[in-house]
């Protein structure tokens, strides 16, 4: 059934009550209805005056009468599957008169598909949340919200005005945080029809659950590390051991290969001419 049949089973209430025992001109309900694709509406067919001749809907869905007084019939109109134009008509002492009908059909969010690109994530790691509102129409007016517990992370409204149903996708880029993972992820689609003469249809996905997980240390850059500082050691290591020998030469020749080395070659220096 619509989201707004109750609307169409109202009207026909407030008729019956009006039109039993009454003279006065009958409630005749809403000229133009909003009617889910494959769905039935209740049509309240009024005369404007109180003996009418050949009172009928002319439409060619299937149909059926649910009850009927001297001054107003009810039908049930059923497979509604695009905008259509119904005729009520009726004569008024001997004046065929007629009442229109507008019909359209929308598209209303019967899914809500929520999706998350990974499923376990590393705090600071970015991600994306995407949701998919299949075969919806009309675009206009659906207002699409991810949601992570209740804080909004994004929401965005369609403004497009195509009659046939399309996809409506709706992604979002965030970076995970510790919290994330105490939180369920949702999306919620509203189709806000009530400029149209309907209502409000409200759809929610189902929830999704991210793992957080603590980022993983970087192996390549600990091994880097312990190559440099061995490196380090060495060298030093190295350094010592030439020091060392140096003093345990010194200290059983009294000389300094080295220094004896550097000492020729500065005097060699000197005594080139200039």
């Amino acid at each position: 059934m619509s989201p707004f049949g109750g609307w169409g089973m109202l009207a026909a209430f407030l008729a019956m009550l009006c039109c039993q025992g009454s003279g006065e001109k009958a409630f005749e309900g809403p000229e133009h209805l909003m009617v889910g694709s494959g769905e039935f509406q209740m049509i309240n067919c009024t005369a404007s005056c109180t003996d009418p001749t050949n009172l009928i809907l002319e439409t060619a869905l299937n149909k059926t009468l649910l009850e009927s007084q001297a001054q107003w019939k009810l039908f049930q109109v059923y497979n509604i599957s695009k905008d259509e134009e119904l005729l009520c008509s009726f004569t008024c002492a001997g004046k065929q008169e007629m009442k229109v009908f507008n019909i359209t059909v929308f598209y209303p969010p019967k899914q809500v598909l929520l999706t998350l690109s990974h499923t376990s994530v590393a705090v600071g790691t970015l991600f994306t949340i995407e949701c998919m509102v299949p075969a919806v129409a009309p675009l206009e007016g659906l207002t699409v919200t991810l949601l992570r517990g209740t804080e909004i992370l994004h929401n965005q409204t369609f403004e497009e005005t195509a009659p046939f149903p399309h996809d409506a996708v709706v992604t979002h880029n965030t970076t995970a945080h510790r919290e994330d993972g105490h939180h369920n992820f949702s999306c919620e689609a509203q189709m806000d029809l009530r400029s149209r003469g309907g209502g409000l249809v409200h759809r929610v996905s189902d929830p999704q659950r991210l793992e957080v997980k603590e980022p993983e240390p970087n192996y390549q850059m600990v091994i880097m590390a312990i190559v440099i500082v061995l490196l380090l050691l060495f060298v030093t290591f190295v350094f010592l051991c030439f020091v060392f020998s140096e003093k345990w030469r010194r200290g059983r020749t009294g000389h300094y290969p080295v220094q004896a080395a550097w000492n020729r070659l500065r005097r060699s220096h000197r005594a080139q001419p200039l």
